[in-house]
């Protein structure tokens, strides 16, 4: 596939993507690389609009240089939007007590510490719902726990269950105990994501490193 092809396939994928306002989003492509330009309205049209050309057949990475910019009649005080975090957080049962939020200029920073990296990612989502941010720092720690001698092992038997991962092409490398470096091919981003779950679903995991390729 052409760079061009690949370009206007992300560009059509844009267009049909309910959710995403693609009117001022400009695509470059080469060599698999697509590079996202231009702004749209919320951060989460940017996180749309990066869904979006994940899904074309053929993007191997993704160079994200849109802007959030809110019409000025649509723009949240910072205080507000830290009130509207707080609420949000404190409503999902699955995040525990203690986050907090920092909000300066739109931009949404979350700090504290949780037991298990489905609860900082929880935390995250619910961080995205809100209209007025420009962006999302997620700085949320995980709490260390007991040391686990078979992190690898129990990495490699979750991505053997897994029946959208190749695992004997994936390398995987526990450092301290605790730290996961992925390594070898996938074949698509959906995979990719599938085996980064599987990594951090281990207990102890404190960091997961991606060096994975999609070809």
């Amino acid at each position: 596939m052409s760079a061009l092809e690949l370009r206007q396939n992300v560009l059509d994928e844009l267009e049909f993507e309910p959710s995403v306002n693609a009117a001022h989003i400009g695509v470059t492509a080469e060599g698999g690389v697509v590079t996202l330009s231009g702004y749209v309205e919320s951060y989460l049209q940017k996180l749309s609009a990066i869904s979006a050309a994940r899904r074309v057949k053929g993007v191997k990475a993704i160079a994200d240089e849109i802007d959030v910019r809110a019409p000025a009649d649509k723009k949240t005080a910072d205080d507000e939007i830290a009130k509207r975090a707080l609420d949000m957080l404190a409503w999902d049962t699955v995040v525990p007590p203690g986050i907090t939020v920092l909000v300066r200029d739109g931009w949404v920073t979350l700090s504290g510490n949780v037991d298990w990296h489905f609860q900082k990612r929880a935390a995250e989502d619910d961080i995205k719902k809100l209209s007025g941010i420009s962006g999302l720092s997620n700085n949320i720690q995980i709490a260390p726990r007991i040391k686990s001698e078979n992190v690898k092992a129990k990495i490699e038997d979750a991505l053997k269950r897994h029946a959208a991962t190749q695992a004997k092409a994936i390398r995987v490398t526990v450092r301290d105990n605790d730290n996961v470096l992925l390594e070898g091919k996938v074949d698509n981003w959906q995979e990719r994501r599938a085996i980064e779950r599987a990594a951090w679903s281990a207990p102890g995991v404190q960091s997961v490193e991606d060096r994975m390729t999609i070809g």
